[in-house]
C-alpha cells in the first residue's frame, strides 16, 4: 500500500499527516497531550489539509483542553493503597505477601486483596492484573454483545480484547470481527455497551454518516452522554504511541 507520512505546522498547530489509499479525510485528536493526526487520500494536498485545521482549530483546541484536564493515573506499582479500577467502580489495593501461587480478589466492595510473592517484579505484578482484567472483560463481552447483536441485526464473527493505545475500539467490516480496548474494563458497564454499539454499527455503515448514527440512537438514545461519560473518565497510565 502507497502511504506517505510528513509532519506539517499550520498556525501554531504540529500536524502529522498520512495519505494513503482512502476516499475521505479524517482528523482526530489524541491522547494524552492532543497530538493531531489527519489522514487524507493521496491526491490530497497540503493545502487542503491546512484549510481544514484552520477551520477546525477551535474544535481542536477544545479536544486538547478536555485530554490535558482528564483525570490520569500515576504508573502503576501494584503496591497497598493504590487506586485500581473495575467496570467503573474505584478499589483500593491491599497486597498481601504469600508464597503461593498469585491470586486478585475482591473483597467488601471497596478493596483488592492481591496474594503475590514479595520477590516479583512490577512488570511481573502488572502482568498478572492484566490477566486478571483480562479474564473479567472476557466474561463480560460475549453477554452483551449477544444483546446488542441481536437488537441491531447483525452478527460478528470475532471480538477479540486487545491492549491498544489510542482507541476505544475498532472494527472490519469485511471480516465482520471487532477488536475491544483492554482498558475498558475499568469502565462502567454502559461505557462498554456504548463501544460495542458502536463498532456493531460500522458492520452496517462503514463511515460515521447520519445512516451510523441513526443506527447507534435507535437503541442507545442518550449515546452522546455516555460517549462524553467514557472520554472524560480516568486515564489509565500509557507510554502512548506517536503513530500515524
Amino acid at each position: 500500500m502507497n502511504i506517505k507520512t510528513k509532519k506539517i505546522r499550520v498556525s501554531n498547530l504540529m500536524i502529522d499527516t498520512i495519505k494513503k489509499d482512502i476516499k475521505n479525510i479524517h482528523l482526530g485528536v489524541y491522547p494524552p497531550d492532543g497530538r493531531i493526526r489527519v489522514a487524507a487520500p493521496l491526491k490530497t494536498s497540503n493545502e487542503t489539509i491546512r484549510l481544514l485545521i484552520l477551520s477546525k482549530k477551535s474544535w481542536i483546541r477544545k479536544q486538547q483542553k478536555k485530554l490535558l484536564n482528564q483525570e490520569r493515573q500515576s504508573k502503576r506499582e501494584y503496591v497497598s493503597g493504590e487506586s485500581h479500577y473495575l467496570f467503573g467502580k474505584r478499589y483500593r489495593l491491599n497486597v498481601i505477601h504469600t508464597d503461593k501461587k498469585p491470586k486478585i480478589e475482591i473483597k467488601k466492595k471497596t478493596y483488592i486483596d492481591f496474594h503475590v510473592s514479595q520477590n516479583l517484579t512490577t512488570k511481573q505484578r502488572e502482568k498478572i492484573f492484566e490477566n486478571f482484567y483480562r479474564s473479567k472483560i472476557t466474561k463480560l463481552v460475549p453477554i452483551l454483545a449477544k444483546k446488542w447483536q441481536k437488537k441491531i441485526g447483525v452478527k460478528v464473527s470475532e471480538i477479540k480484547i486487545r491492549k491498544m493505545k489510542t482507541k476505544w475500539g475498532t472494527c472490519n467490516p469485511v471480516g465482520k470481527q471487532i477488536i475491544l480496548n483492554l482498558e475498558l474494563v475499568k469502565q462502567p458497564q454502559h461505557c462498554i455497551d456504548y463501544v460495542i454499539v458502536h463498532e456493531l454499527a460500522h458492520l452496517i455503515e462503514k463511515n460515521h454518516s447520519e445512516k451510523f448514527i441513526d443506527i447507534i440512537e435507535a437503541v442507545l438514545p442518550n449515546w452522546e452522554i455516555t460517549k462524553d461519560e467514557l472520554n472524560k473518565g480516568p486515564l489509565g497510565y500509557y507510554k502512548w504511541a506517536r503513530c500515524v
